[in-house]
């Protein structure tokens, strides 16, 4: 059931509008007894879903006993993290997803499924799996907030996903990010239907109709003034919001280019980007747009990891961003990248296959580091000088040389593709 749809491609929602769309859905939703909140962590910061965490708090004040930041793999968020994104909630009402532990398996879609949406490439069951807390915690309201925006595993985010995937475990979050990879990244970002999200949409209709989730979800995009807009807000209890969301998404995020871009220069915001493991947003996000023989430059100051799990980091560590077909035989020979295909999924994504080359440009990580995993290695204080962030503007610039690039301030807000590479 949809309870709240507002937006459009000129949307601009007030502070106040998103507080009013919410509270409308709430009141059609009736009174609830005790309320889980799902919304993103730190990374997701532009989604807006640390207002509407603190709204939805404002609303059902102690009913709401616990917010469960939906962390998938990513690091726990810190106290500053928290009173930056969520402002005046209470932080004895955060929990910590414990990825590898504090799991509840509601059911497993068939090996036979998922070999069908992978066109036979793959034929193993799939965990639908969850934090514990949402089954043992007796809620009659389950919140999950986010936003909508094109993604390379799931072609775009949110809606199940940050169930299955921001509460989930390593079987299932390892073996949907292999699926996504092995089906083929191109084949699937931007697009709402796809192998990835069939399987868990199969896992939401089959094991997870008890659960009472409701979606609360955005649409973000920059607007003409650089600054970013709540383009739309879709709440439901089902694929309707999603689909909503996603169109418009599609709209206003995605970026159709004339030409194959020769060279890109992507910036990692320091307070988001840490590691190879969230920054190659950067790669994922214009992989489409970059034309063959081209250059991808990015700009990391605060890169001091490849993955933010230390066994993830150590798999990328050992083996590199080597392109798919050297990946694939590398689960076949070797158990440690077999018994973790998210690592391996992850090595197959940040590779450009030997189309265009990529050059980190790392605060904290050495040459010798970046080089070891098949990335180009350049020196941050002297690219950010040539290309500084501060003068530079989304698109197309023109440097004092007369060199032409193309500027992205940041990859997780968009896609960007040329148009014979997006069918």
């Amino acid at each position: 059931m949809l309870l709240y749809a507002k937006g459009s491609e000129n949307t601009a929602l007030t502070e106040n509008e998103i507080k009013e769309g919410i509270y409308i859905a709430f009141e059609k939703l009736g009174d609830r007894k005790k309320v889980l909140a799902l919304p993103p962590d730190f990374t997701r910061f532009h989604s807006r879903a640390g207002e509407i965490t603190r709204f939805s708090y404002e609303y059902y004040k102690e009913k709401m006993t616990d917010i469960l930041p939906a962390l998938g793999t990513h690091f726990q968020m810190t106290e500053e993290e928290i009173d930056t994104m969520f402002g005046a909630v209470p932080k004895d009402l955060f929990r910590v997803h414990r990825w590898k532990e504090d799991l509840y398996t509601l059911g497993e879609v068939p090996s036979e499924f998922i070999k069908e949406v992978s066109e036979g490439k793959l034929d193993y069951k799939w965990p639908a799996q969850v934090n514990k807390l949402l089954v043992d915690g007796k809620f009659d309201l389950i919140l999950s907030i986010g936003q909508v925006v094109p993604h390379e595993v799931v072609g775009m985010a949110n809606y199940n996903k940050n169930i299955l995937v921001g509460t989930g475990g390593p079987e299932g979050i390892n073996k949907s990010h292999f699926l996504g990879a092995v089906y083929g990244m191109e084949r699937i970002m931007g697009r709402a239907d796809n192998p990835v999200r069939r399987v868990y949409n199969y896992a939401s209709d089959h094991f997870a109709k008890h659960l009472p989730i409701v979606y609360v979800q955005t649409v973000v995009s920059r607007g003409a003034d650089g600054q970013l807009k709540v383009r739309g807000l879709y709440i439901g209890d089902d694929m309707e919001c999603f689909n909503l969301a996603a169109a418009l998404s599609l709209k206003v995020n995605f970026q159709m280019v004339e030409e194959p871009l020769k060279k890109v220069v992507v910036y990692l915001d320091p307070s988001e980007f840490k590691s190879t493991w969230l920054g190659n947003k950067s790669i994922y996000r214009t992989r489409m747009a970059i034309a063959d023989g081209g250059e991808l430059i990015v700009l990391a100051p605060a890169l001091k990891e490849f993955g933010e799990d230390k066994q993830i980091d150590a798999l990328i560590r050992k083996y590199g961003y080597v392109g798919t077909p050297k990946v694939l035989e590398l689960v076949k020979d070797k158990d440690d990248l077999k018994n973790n295909l998210g690592a391996a999924a992850h090595l197959i994504h940040g590779s450009s296959e030997g189309r265009f080359s990529i050059t980190y440009c790392p605060g904290y990580l050495t040459k010798q580091e970046i080089e070891s995993v098949n990335f180009k290695y350049a020196e941050l204080n002297e690219m950010t000088r040539k290309y500084d962030p501060e003068k530079l503007k989304d698109g197309f610039n023109t440097m004092p040389d007369r060199e032409k690039i193309f500027y992205i301030s940041n990859p997780a807000l968009g896609l960007w593709a040329y148009q014979d590479r997006f069918k």
